[in-house]
């Protein structure tokens, strides 16, 4: 008989759950169980999908071409409107066989590692980090090599410390701006240095741009390619329909690349998923090829949250919290509250001082051990202005006790 341990493999064994998923669900337990809880958990947008997208996929629903199987790398006329949708947004000039359409933006940050990394391979990673990326590139055998930021530089990683961590197994950067969990954005001269640094010692750059039209005040996104052409046919963008266009439940996402890495990846999905559901794949191709009116609508709203949000939360003594520049994030620095007595208790990290908010305030954060950086919490500004306003001030009534 096979002892516990060896029932499930240690590839997948070693897997963490996703913890901005784990709390959101955990809110909305609570919230079915009559527990007035604000959950600022989860990255999605609090709009409904745009009705035209909506059209798109309920006429697409009587099209019997869309009953049967599609090719594996996407609709044809898709992976064309997501290249023209590329060099209308970030000025990158690509093809349509440069581009393969994923099951969302997950999907494709996998294949992504899965086309690029052997074991050993080592990956820079600016930290704060999106909680998927070290499970995708352990999960390709690579190995993910921190590079730490923190409030003091607005969490932005130069080309010193980027350097700093590089080794002789160093073979791909990661890149992500704007920024998912901090907001961070780079501006395009340090995003230009960053890629000819890159470049000069033969590096990969996977660039997430997953937020590029979420961007505020004089803050400006910029692709990594466009900026430093040098990477020539070194670089992968990721991207999808699921934050422009309020549609993280549709489930389609991209990745942009070298012909010879999407039909890699595209061999690889074509045996893992075959194709993305053709509803989905023609709701995206209404989105992409349609304007941006809806998002500019969504980044006003988030423009003003976030806003609210970082001036109410620097009010609060202890915390830390830069303005966000991008995405709709605020990520504050709590490490002033740790030790601290609050209600009886001293919360040592950030993850004990979220429960304890949890507990006590009935609002939902994540802490910074999701994202690599202890004594930090994230927290979503997508959602309603009300409960916005009535979540941090929660929070505040709740630290404000700490002595």
């Amino acid at each position: 008989m096979p002892t516990p341990s060896s029932r499930v493999s240690a590839r997948l064994s070693a897997i963490a759950e996703s913890a901005t998923l784990a709390v959101d669900a955990k809110a909305k337990a609570l919230k079915a169980a009559g527990r007035p809880v604000i959950g600022f958990g989860a990255g999605e947008p609090d709009f409904p999908t745009p009705d035209y997208i909506v059209a798109a996929a309920q006429e697409a629903c009587a099209v019997p071409r869309f009953h049967k199987y599609t090719p594996a790398a996407g609709l044809p006329e898709l992976r064309q409107a997501v290249a023209d949708k590329t060099a209308r947004d970030s000025g990158l000039q690509v093809a349509a066989n440069q581009v393969l359409i994923t099951n969302g933006g997950k999907q494709a940050v996998f294949q992504t590692f899965a086309a690029l990394l052997d074991p050993g391979d080592e990956v820079l990673v600016p930290a704060p980090y999106w909680t998927t990326y070290p499970e995708a590139i352990a999960l390709s055998g690579g190995v993910t090599v921190p590079v730490l930021t923190d409030e003091s530089t607005g969490y932005l990683a130069s080309v010193d410390d980027l350097e700093a961590a590089r080794t002789e197994r160093t073979k791909v950067l990661l890149f992500v701006s704007p920024s998912n969990p901090t907001g961070a954005v780079y501006p395009p001269g340090q995003v230009a240095e960053i890629g000819r640094w890159a470049a000069e010692h033969g590096l990969w750059v996977v660039t997430d741009e997953i937020y590029e039209h979420l961007v505020f005040g004089d803050a400006r996104f910029s692709s990594m390619p466009v900026v430093a052409p040098e990477l020539a046919d070194q670089y992968v963008v990721l991207n999808g329909v699921a934050k422009t266009y309020a549609m993280t439940g549709w489930r389609v996402g991209w990745m942009i690349g070298p012909a010879d890495v999407i039909k890699a990846a595209t061999n690889f999905e074509s045996h893992v998923t075959s194709n993305v559901g053709n509803v989905a794949q023609a709701a995206a191709l209404a989105a992409v090829s349609g304007d941006l009116t809806a998002v500019a609508e969504m980044r006003a709203a988030f423009d003003r949250r976030r806003q609210t949000m970082a001036r109410l939360l620097n009010e609060i003594p202890g915390v830390v919290c830069p303005e966000p520049q991008g995405a709709f994030y605020c990520y504050p620095s709590v490490k002033g509250l740790l030790g601290k007595e609050i209600n009886g208790q001293r919360p040592q990290s950030s993850a004990e001082l979220a429960g304890l908010v949890l507990d006590e305030a009935e609002v939902a954060v994540v802490p910074g051990e999701a994202f690599g950086t202890p004594g930090y919490f994230r927290l979503s500004c997508a959602l309603g202005d009300a409960d916005l306003e009535e979540g941090v001030m929660r929070i505040a009534k709740l630290l404000g006790q700490a002595h």
